[in-house]
């Protein structure tokens, strides 16, 4: 890989913060006339070392497709290992920064750290670097009213299924992402056919009913999404299943991406099968005006 902008993190969301230090590495990058990689890692180093990983907020696809709308030129997945988590911070720049993906220019958060058992800091890539041939450049870090963006601040909004205020800090909606299952065809009964998601990573809203756009390839259509366990039909299993408006045909193996616009309401039991298909209506309804 050629002389390098390198920027490093997990970069879970992609959010506004980090779309500010891609913009900053961008920058510095064209300046120089170098590349801007971005350095994440996968799995997340908290699984790997038994911490236990944070929710997704976005597939490593994904990632790597946000990161590269935003000002990336390459994006470098390195895989986490317990191997490379006993790397000493020596070995990390020299081998990794220096000799791998050519850098010229590491841009990290002042609180990185790095190498075995946490030893390396901002102070020790500083020196690193006046060795092995790049410069160390402490993010910017960008935020609102409500302090820096996060990917923590996204997650606490997601899980009380205030999709807003998550949209607010990734500066897109939060999205579930998976493939189209055969259900048990139910909605279709009620005049309302739902498509059922399966395999999805993404970090789940709280339940409730969203506003949605389901995006397929190239088409996006509005719609209306239930994520919950059917209290009124079963309430046993979780389901996602969204209702897309003016739209009748086999989703069946489909690959979706559901934007999470708005939330609607919480989950409710109903009296009935009839209580529940005027509801939908009317969520419907609500749905198409919030979008």
């Amino acid at each position: 890989m050629g002389p390098s902008v390198v920027v490093i993190g997990n970069f879970d969301g992609v959010h506004l913060g980090h779309q500010a230090v891609l913009r900053q590495a961008r920058g510095l990058a064209d300046a120089r006339g170098l590349r801007c990689v971005v350095l994440t890692f996968d799995p997340h180093p908290s699984e790997v070392l038994g911490r236990g990983a944070p929710p997704l907020l976005t597939t490593l696809a994904r990632r790597i497709e946000l990161l590269r709308q935003h000002g990336a030129t390459d994006v470098a997945v390195e895989p986490f290992t317990i191997e490379l988590s006993s790397w000493s911070p020596e070995r990390f720049a020299r081998e990794l920064l220096a000799d791998r993906l050519g850098s010229r220019v590491v841009v990290v958060g002042s609180n990185f750290r790095f190498g075995s058992k946490r030893a390396g800091d901002f102070d020790t890539l500083t020196t690193m670097g006046a060795s092995c041939g790049f410069e160390a450049v402490a993010a910017e870090i960008a935020g609102d009213d409500e302090g820096p963006f996060s990917s923590t601040r996204v997650r606490d909004a997601i899980a009380a299924g205030e999709v807003e205020r998550a949209s607010r800090v990734l500066g897109r909606p939060h999205a579930l992402s998976g493939v189209v299952e055969h259900g048990d065809a139910r909605g279709r009964t009620i005049g309302f056919p739902t498509a059922n998601l399966g395999g999805v990573a993404e970090m789940l809203p709280s339940h409730g009913v969203y506003a949605v756009r389901v995006v397929r390839g190239g088409e996006t259509h509005g719609g209306v999404m239930n994520v919950g366990v059917r209290p009124t039909v079963d309430g046993l299993s979780l389901r996602i299943e969204a209702h897309l408006f003016d739209f009748d045909a086999d989703l069946y193996g489909a690959t979706l991406r559901v934007d999470l616009v708005a939330r609607l309401r919480g989950e409710q039991k109903f009296s009935g099968v009839a209580e529940l298909k005027a509801q939908i209506a009317k969520d419907a309804e609500a749905a198409r005006k919030a979008l």
